[in-house]
């Protein structure tokens, strides 16, 4: 069993922890945890590729994508390793993460563990927006909060 957590903040009021656990090699991540203080809809969540938060979330770089796809949904076979989709948040400026991906690992050689999460302003496109940010980005929009995810075990 390996377990990953990542505490997001960010230069806004959002904040929050996010955790990893994956039963084995290849099994798929289980991802749960609570943000708040956004505002209330959908919102992108996305692992970016760097561990870096010295300028802040922007210091992350892209998405996570060491196949060089096209952004995605978590259910897409064509997709960016970090795209996990959207969060909701409820009218109190909360969200509950409660997922599972079979793409994101916390072992072997792409793994998440030292990479950021992010959690955007808008919500993910999930690469079908037509915008000309949908393919790399989703047009998630800004940066809001993010932690380096690390391993607890």
């Amino acid at each position: 069993m390996a377990i990953a957590v990542a505490l997001l903040r960010g230069d806004s009021q959002v904040s929050g922890v996010v955790r990893f656990e994956q039963a084995a090699e290849g099994a798929p991540v289980r991802v749960t945890g609570e943000l708040s203080g956004l505002t209330p809809g959908k919102h992108g969540f996305h692992v970016h590729e760097f561990g870096d938060n010295t300028n802040g979330c922007i210091s992350a770089g892209p998405h996570f994508n060491p196949h060089n796809k096209t952004h995605g949904a978590p259910e897409d076979a064509v997709r960016h390793v970090g795209d996990l989709g959207n969060v909701v948040v409820n009218d109190n400026g909360i969200a509950t993460v409660s997922l599972e991906d079979s793409v994101i690992s916390l072992t072997g050689p792409h793994s998440i563990v030292g990479r950021t999460i992010i959690v955007h302003a808008d919500e993910d496109d999930l690469g079908k927006g037509g915008h000309k940010l949908s393919l790399s980005t989703g047009n998630a929009g800004d940066r809001l909060a993010c932690g380096v995810i690390g391993i607890t075990n």
